[in-house]
């Protein structure tokens, strides 16, 4: 008997979706929520599994590109932070503007 090689795709990589984040294959879901909801929130991974029916097979899969990925994914992360914050800074919502002017108007 031979060794076999056996391959399951999981991950998917598409610029056009989440803006090229790897995702669980065939829908929106980033290795980076993943990440996120099992590190940082405390959700089990069959938890998260049942929340956004995907298989169980697929989360632990994201986790294992995560943690094989995780240097990369991490920076883009904060860089995408940074980017939101930057943005966030220089276009204020329009009940933002609206306060300014208000305060601008009653220091007249």
């Amino acid at each position: 008997m031979t060794a076999r090689l056996i391959k399951l795709e999981y991950i998917s990589i598409d610029p056009q979706i989440r803006f090229g984040k790897p995702c669980i294959s065939g829908t929106r879901v980033a290795v980076e929520d993943i990440a996120i909801m099992y590190l940082k929130l405390g959700d089990s991974l069959e938890e998260i599994a049942q929340e956004y029916n995907l298989s169980l097979a697929s989360v632990y899969a994201a986790i294992a590109y995560y943690y094989d990925n995780q240097e990369e994914i991490d920076r883009r992360r904060e860089e995408g932070k940074a980017y939101a914050e930057k943005f966030r800074e220089k276009n204020l919502s329009l009940l933002q503007e609206k306060m300014r002017h208000l305060k601008s108007e009653s220091k007249d």
